[in-house]
């Protein structure tokens, strides 16, 4: 009924917050976090390796068909499991912080905690990425 609407918020840290609401029924909105510069990202993960809060990092690229089907259930985790941080990070953008992870295809998903890799999901395998994230939620 209502139409999805994708918006992206600047904020003082230097990254994107991306709402993306589906539909106006719904009133859920999301919060990705998109980095658009490799230092601005860089900082970011420096300061997470202090918290036991899991972070999804989507490695993705604009012209990825399989990124594209994964969106909408990256978006509605989000938005289920605050307790989680999702990133998404384009490849094209920011290549150097896709090599320095060793990503190779998209998309892929890694889960991190304290600045450790802790698992890893290569493809649009919405099954195996739903359960590590439950395995590594707490």
């Amino acid at each position: 009924m209502g139409a999805n609407a994708s918006t992206d918020h600047a904020t003082s840290n230097g990254y994107n917050k991306h709402t993306f609401v589906y539909g106006s029924s719904h009133g859920k909105a999301s919060q990705v976090i998109e980095f658009h510069s490799s230092a601005r990202w860089k900082a970011h993960f420096d300061a997470s390796k202090g918290t036991t809060k899991l972070m999804v990092v989507d490695f993705t690229a604009s012209w990825c068909g399989p990124c594209k089907l994964m969106e909408p259930m990256i978006n509605d985790l989000a938005t289920k499991c605050t307790d989680i941080e999702f990133i998404k990070i384009d490849v094209d953008e920011l290549e150097d912080v896709a090599k320095t992870f060793g990503v190779e295809a998209m998309p892929t998903f890694l889960l991190i905690k304290n600045g450790i890799v802790v698992d890893k999901v290569v493809g649009a395998k919405k099954d195996e990425l739903q359960k590590k994230i439950e395995l590594h939620r707490n």
